[in-house]
């Protein structure tokens, strides 16, 4: 079954960078690239506030602890934001696009 995963980074170069490489390594079929989120949250006890950029990756949930542990090694956040999405349906035929791109 296929999954999405959310990943914030603090700039685009390191997004663009986490994404050639879940890609290159066939650990995701596609990711998105948003830019423009402020993110307002509690580390360490004090209020930040922080622009940063969501991927949205598109994988299979066989794919998912591999995908973890590359964004793991590769993220400059000491804890990166990490949420997978199981998804319950989709456009079929896109659905299998994502199934043969990770094949």
């Amino acid at each position: 079954p296929q999954t999405r995963v959310l990943c914030t980074c603090p700039d685009t170069d390191t997004a663009r960078k986490l994404a050639d490489q879940l890609v290159g390594q066939r650990l995701a079929a596609c990711v998105n690239i948003v830019p423009g989120l402020e993110s307002v949250y509690e580390w360490q006890g004090k209020v930040e506030r922080d622009a940063e950029v969501l991927l949205i990756i598109k994988t299979r949930q066989d794919h998912y602890a591999r995908l973890e542990e590359t964004i793991q090694q590769h993220h400059p956040y000491e804890l990166p934001e990490i949420l997978r999405v199981s998804l319950d349906g989709g456009l079929q035929d896109y659905l299998q696009w994502i199934d043969n791109a990770l094949e």
